[in-house]
């Protein structure tokens, strides 16, 4: 009889393998009264309205109060977001959740009075304003703002806007319950006889099986469950896509692509740019997949066979412990205090919830409060080599936050997700990098090589194809036609075709990957993944090849969180993503990376 694995409860998780939230709250009853101090507070923005355009020590007192304000939202957030995170069907958490969604709508109600009043302040008057030294601690703040003057609206139009928040975020909550909580992918026999539950965590493992029987079954039965939904997971799309639409319009911006660049201005060059860049490349793409093709011995290449190790080796097995450390060594030439900080919050300070619970939520991320630990959930595997390049990830985003929010104050220690997705790559490439440089065989530098290409395989090639479809079925909707379940499987398809060229089978089922990618829910947020690896690999060379002086502008761009635009930060970093050269630069790299693992298989 097989053996079986199971994913354990909440409560049977060991607590040094849980994080510390007791530095956000002691407990649910301080998290409730502080909610309390919150709706209590919420009612002070009254205190401004029709003051504004006073003076500027009008605009400093409620600049003041909006920090003071959203200091104690972001902690009371955080709270119930990483405990819901803690078993996504935990009525008690979910209940938390929709408490700080209600309360960030009348939030947002109570003080959407202040971007059209302020709006309304003559130029040169608010030019005169902004000079005072009162308001030399927003004024970039205050910049940003002025950018959106015509997509601010009349004071009463974004209170009807600031109070449909909660609906415009529902297609995105329904499918997170669907895919996270409700999804049920049975059990599948692994290749050492033991019956294992199939969940959007272990779903990877079983795709690196070396037995392709396992894989297959894996992939089969994990797709069965999109196909039984997949016309509600189509119809959710649709609605998030259409409230997406609504919400560009609403904002006279013209078109969701637009109002999704414009926050961190971003010219729409750069996202087309990327685009073509990594489509005049996918011939390097084909190449790779006719060798894996080769590698494997296959004569089909399936979706199935794309995550399959290329290169023999033993299974893996790198404790949690172990991958801190090896981790740490590879970002070592970040200096000294960059090395203690992180490995204290990953062993000791319990910023990190480590393993697989039953009902958690799927995948990885970093997410805290200002002056909080920078928390990571993680679903850590010791049998998958990526889980501890998906922890050196999640460190980087931390480590990113731990260096800004000491750095700057409030208003600027929120770096955006475009510069973000450079911090956590960074550090990937630092790490295969050193594991590379500590390869003793050619095998073992051949699966390190193949490790990276799919890092960039699945950061760089697989992401713009996502922004791709992005872009596509935004314009469908944009110009009024239906997003039926039919157009978003061919759209898919024909992409799938482009990407993965003429020695890839494509399953039908393979379609339906479009409908279960949460990022999707927020739209034009993929393109950013590409984007940052791009600038990590430049950054990671210039660091490992120039020394104290690059390192010190690195440790520079993770400390200004965000006082500046995304495009001028890296700049200054020293990588201009406002030209091709960087994402040109990465296929040249990967170029490189195929030419090499072709000499040693």
């Amino acid at each position: 009889m097989a053996k079986r694995v199971t994913v354990p409860t909440r409560d049977q998780v060991k607590l040094p393998d849980k994080w510390d939230l007791t530095k956000l709250f002691k407990s649910d009853k301080a998290w409730l009264k502080a909610l309390r101090r919150l709706e209590e507070m919420i009612g002070g923005f009254a205190e401004f309205r029709g003051k504004l355009g006073r003076s500027a020590k009008s605009i400093q007192a409620c600049c003041e109060y909006e920090i003071e304000f959203g200091k104690l939202a972001e902690q009371v957030g955080a709270f119930a977001s990483l405990k819901h995170s803690e078993d996504v069907a935990n009525g008690d958490y979910m209940a938390m959740m929709g408490r700080v969604s209600h309360l960030s709508m009348l939030a947002g109600e109570a003080s959407s009075f202040i971007a059209p009043e302020l709006q309304a302040v003559p130029k040169q008057k608010m030019a005169a304003f902004m000079k005072s030294p009162q308001l030399a601690p927003y004024r970039f703040q205050l910049e940003k703002l002025m950018r959106y003057r015509k997509h601010i609206l009349t004071e009463s139009e974004e209170r009807l806007l600031a109070m449909q928040g909660e609906v415009a975020d529902a297609a995105s909550e329904i499918f997170s319950q669907l895919n996270d909580a409700d999804l049920d992918f049975g059990e599948v026999t692994d290749e050492r006889g033991r019956e294992t539950p199939l969940t959007q965590s272990s779903f990877r493992s079983f795709l690196e099986s070396r037995k392709r029987s396992v894989r297959k079954k894996a992939f089969d039965q994990f797709y069965a469950s999109y196909e039984a939904h997949k016309n509600t997971l189509a119809a959710t799309l649709s609605v998030a896509v259409k409230q997406g639409v609504f919400g560009a319009r609403a904002r006279n911006f013209p078109s969701v692509r637009e109002g999704a660049l414009f926050p961190d201005k971003v010219p729409v060059d750069v996202y087309d740019g990327l685009v073509d860049t990594v489509r005049a490349n996918l011939d390097v793409m084909h190449r790779y997949l006719a060798l894996r093709k080769r590698a494997l011995g296959v004569k089909e290449l399936h979706g199935y066979d794309t995550y399959a190790p290329m290169v023999k080796s033993p299974p893996v097995d790198i404790p949690y412990e172990e991958a801190v450390a090896t981790i740490c060594d590879a970002v070592a030439p970040l200096g000294e205090a960059y090395f203690r900080t992180m490995r204290k919050g990953l062993l000791e300070a319990r910023w990190v919830d480590r393993y697989e619970n039953k009902g958690k939520q799927s995948g990885a991320f970093s997410y805290g409060a200002y002056a909080s630990p920078p928390y990571i959930l993680m679903n850590y595997r010791p049998d998958v080599l990526d889980s501890m390049f998906t922890l050196a990830h999640e460190a980087g985003h931390s480590m990113h936050s731990y260096l800004s929010m000491r750095a700057q104050p409030y208003q600027y220690s929120h770096y955006t997700i475009f510069a973000a997705e450079v911090a956590s790559t960074f550090n990937e490439q630092l790490l295969g990098r050193h594991l590379m440089a500590q390869a003793r065989t050619k095998r073992e530098r051949a699966r390190l090589i193949s490790k990276e290409i799919d890092e960039i395989r699945g950061t760089i090639f697989r992401q713009t194809m996502f922004a791709e479809f992005e872009r596509d079925i935004h314009a469908e909707a944009e110009a009024g036609e239906p997003l039926t379940l039919g157009f978003f499987r061919e759209t898919y398809g024909e992409l799938l075709e482009a990407y993965f060229g003429p020695d890839f089978v494509i399953d039908p089922v393979l379609e339906l990957e479009a409908l279960r990618i949460p990022h999707f829910y927020n739209a034009f947020y993929v393109y950013k993944y590409a984007t940052g690896l791009s600038a990590a690999i430049a950054l990671a060379e210039a660091v490992l090849g120039d020394g104290a002086k690059t390192r010190d502008r690195y440790l520079a761009f993770l400390g200004s969180g965000g006082s500046k635009f995304p495009l001028d930060l890296l700049r200054k970093a020293g990588v201009d993503l406002s030209t091709p050269a960087p994402v040109e630069h990465a296929m040249a790299r990967f170029k490189t990376l195929v030419d090499e693992l072709e000499t040693l298989l």
